[in-house]
């Protein structure tokens, strides 16, 4: 049986009820230019978030790790960071650590705005969970449609990859099938021990020779 780390307090986050959702938007213009704040939307619970350093050390580590891999293998990613997803008629919004179109690059290249009604969704999210959120961001993202998520919780790393609706715990990558969940942990692993692009390197050179 595999046993749920302990998470740290989640002092870092506020969470307000009944919130409508044209609050929630006119908040994320609000804050579109405030940096350290990150929104979460559920049918009217709102969760306002300031990241903690190591939250943003991990969510860019992980980041780099994917445009890493694309780079070296040769695909064209769509990097949009943190941007704000949702949709108004589920109620529902969110903004990842990190987002990246993969698979569906070609059909979004260089576009600026979306609806997740008619484009394709983004093909990988990054969540850094250390506080875990007092929302289901994983079932905000399976509802907004995100084909994978990555998320880590200063200890583990879980694959959730969306089939039907549902999303499934997988050992590997769907969308960068040469990653599997322990080669991810063990670069993960080793930050802190050493300088990131030397991690990076030794990184790109593991993918070379993968």
């Amino acid at each position: 049986m595999t046993v749920s780390p302990t998470l740290s307090p989640p002092i870092n986050r506020t969470i307000l009820s009944n919130i409508r959702w044209q609050t929630y938007q006119a908040l994320v213009l609000d804050l579109a230019q405030t940096s350290g704040k990150r929104l979460t939307y559920d049918r009217g619970q709102l969760e306002i978030m300031t990241p903690l350093p190591e939250h943003e050390v991990t969510k860019r580590l992980l980041g780099r790790f994917v445009e890493t891999t694309t780079d070296v293998l040769g695909i064209e990613i769509y990097s949009l960071g943190s941007a704000t997803w949702s949709r108004e008629d589920l109620q529902r919004g969110l903004e990842p650590d990190e987002c990246y179109y993969i698979t569906q690059e070609a059909v979004v290249r260089g576009q600026l705005s979306f609806d997740l009604k008619v484009d394709p969704s983004p093909d990988l999210a990054i969540e850094i969970d250390i506080t875990s959120s007092s929302l289901d961001r994983l079932g905000i993202y399976a509802s907004l449609g995100i084909a994978e998520v990555w998320r880590f919780d200063n200890q583990d790393l879980t694959i959730y990859v969306l089939r039907g609706g549902v999303y499934e715990i997988q050992e590997r990558s769907q969308v960068l099938s040469v990653l599997t969940k322990s080669d991810l942990l063990q670069f993960l692993q080793r930050r802190g021990s050493m300088g990131e692009n030397a991690l990076l390197r030794e990184f790109r050179s593991w993918l070379t020779r993968a």
